[in-house]
């Protein structure tokens, strides 16, 4: 008598076996088919002018998800001293206000002259990025100038161009 062990063997070897013989028998016209299709798609795909930028802020986003993440374990260690988990809490919120400038400063230039962009903050510096073709030094002058409205001290703000 055949017991469960040995049923659910038969069971899964003869499954096995007819996805074999199936993989086997497959006509290769069907492989080859989906093989050029998927190259075919490959070569299709360009970069984008956004794509830069969006690079740009994964890039971004992983160094901050990174040190919020050295932040947090900070937070949480019980061996640590209460002064270092109140520094740790203030570089942690820091960095969430920081966040929070670059999304406002971002759409702020989408607002203002429809132009996709990324901004990156660290401490006095402001780097832009901005995704036009236009080189224009005017673009540019406007630009740092609605950035500097937002802060009351002298910032010092680049802006690039991305073609």
């Amino acid at each position: 008598m055949i017991n469960k062990k040995g049923l659910w063997f038969l069971t899964l070897f003869s499954l096995i076996i007819v996805l074999s013989v199936y993989y086997i028998t497959m006509p290769d016209e069907l492989l080859l088919t989906n093989k050029e299709n998927h190259s075919d798609t490959q070569k299709k795909a360009e970069v984008k002018e956004s794509d830069i930028l969006v690079a740009l802020r994964v890039e971004s986003d992983n160094e901050m998800l990174e040190e919020m993440e050295t932040l947090r374990k900070v937070l949480t260690d019980l061996s640590v001293g209460v002064d270092e988990k109140n520094k740790a809490f203030e570089k942690l919120k820091g960095l969430n206000i920081i966040k929070g400038e670059e999304e406002q400063l971002e759409k702020q230039i989408k607002t203002n002259y429809n132009i996709d962009s990324f901004v990156k903050v660290k401490g006095n510096e402001i780097k832009v990025v901005v995704n036009n073709k236009d080189n224009s030094v005017t673009l540019a002058n406007n630009i740092m100038r609605t950035v500097q409205t937002n802060y009351s001290n002298k910032m010092y703000i680049t802006v690039k161009f991305q073609n």
